[in-house]
């Protein structure tokens, strides 16, 4: 697919916290280094003219590539070069299909590359290929290998810290601390958020709470996580499981529908984590079934993708304004200048103050007929 912004009423949202907090100096000195070069002498595009943006995004799994990545990235491009045409893919977890898009992108022209990688290390070909033809790349909520340009994601060794945090919390709530044995059902080995979400859990959990079984989820997938824990309960036995960590909300789902299967009932699910904070993940927390998800600002996280993006065309000097910029190091050691976003605990207790609050869900979107006589929608409605 392929879009061309024309002008800048398509877009009427507005961005007040990149252009408040994400400056773009037309300096056109390319000040900001990127891996070793000026960004000034890979550019020589303007805003005005307008140039080529290739976004290419990893999966379909989780909800918010879709709903929230792709549109939110659109609109701000729109805004920062609203003669910019975009091209963007999506690899539903496929490899060889991110490949072949980013080929076919970069045959086509893109003058520069927003990637989301779905796998990590196989998409250094891409990185390489890209910057053998002078094509800047953000690296996109996914560290790519091969010498991305810039980075922006979330502080990804703290969302596993806050996931194993809130569990802990609720087995101090629960009284079970020290009682039973809790479950690990980590992400996908090919994503390398993934390992920081577990190096991170693993910080909180280790010396505190015994791990009765660890597994690693291939592609994020729910009917996996499902079978882990369906092996989980067979090899520990249901009554000895106090409580689950689930890297995402879409395994979480599988989890729960295993206890299920098992035969405990809702008021007696032990605690499960999630991330993303998807509709679903929400409506299972205020319904009693999840105890938590990790949310990511994602509007700012596409906000800043596009100012980067922007910002490696023109040459233009990328102030980070209220984020920091910083160096994150990537599996070849090559310094990264990168922006990473804190994470936020959401339980029943500050879903208004976070998903509501934000835009990202209404209380009607999320307080359906299955869901109306919660006591969350109860007080919200």
């Amino acid at each position: 697919m392929t879009r061309r912004f024309a002008t800048h009423q398509k877009f009427t949202g507005g961005l007040a916290a990149v252009t408040a907090s994400l400056a773009l100096l037309v300096s056109g000195c390319g000040a900001l280094t990127t891996s070793g070069e000026e960004a000034g002498d890979q550019a020589d595009h303007t805003v005005e003219e307008g140039f080529h943006v290739g976004l290419l995004l990893p999966e379909l799994q989780t909800a918010r590539y879709e709903a929230f990545d792709r549109p939110f990235f659109e609109e701000a491009l729109g805004e920062l070069c609203p003669n910019c045409e975009l091209s963007y893919a999506n690899a539903d977890q496929d490899v060889d299909e991110q490949q072949t898009q980013a080929q076919a992108m970069l045959t086509d022209g893109v003058d520069v590359l927003v990637l989301g990688a779905v796998d990590s290390q196989a998409a250094a070909g891409t990185v390489n290929e890209a910057r053998s033809q002078g094509v800047p790349v953000v690296a996109y909520d996914r560290l790519a290998e091969g010498g991305a340009d810039m980075y922006v994601s979330f502080d990804n060794h703290r969302v596993g810290q806050v996931q194993a945090q809130a569990l802990l919390e609720a087995l101090e709530q629960d009284g079970t601390t020290g009682e039973g044995q809790i479950v690990m059902i980590n992400g996908s080995p090919t994503d390398p958020n993934a390992a920081d979400f577990k190096a991170g859990a693993h910080e909180i959990f280790d010396g505190q709470v015994e791990i009765g079984q660890e597994f690693d989820t291939p592609d994020w997938s729910p009917d996996e996580a499902n079978s882990q824990m369906e092996g989980a309960i067979t090899s520990l036995g249901v009554d000895e499981i106090v409580g689950v960590y689930s890297a995402n909300d879409g395994m979480a789902s599988g989890i729960i529908s295993a206890l299920r299967s098992a035969g405990v009932s809702t008021d007696d699910l032990p605690p499960v984590t999630g991330q993303d904070a998807e509709l679903h993940g929400i409506q299972r927390i205020i319904s009693g079934e999840q105890y938590m998800t990790v949310y990511k600002a994602i509007r700012p996280e596409a906000e800043i993708a596009a100012a980067m993006a922007v910002s490696l065309a023109t040459g233009e000097e990328l102030e980070a304004g209220e984020y920091t910029l910083t160096d994150v190091e990537d599996a070849n050691g090559e310094a990264v200048p990168s922006i990473l976003l804190e994470p936020i605990s959401v339980t029943e207790e500050n879903i208004g103050d976070t998903v509501v609050s934000d835009g990202i869900y209404s209380i009607e979107e999320i307080c359906t007929a299955d869901y109306e006589d919660t006591d969350f929608c109860q007080e919200a409605l």
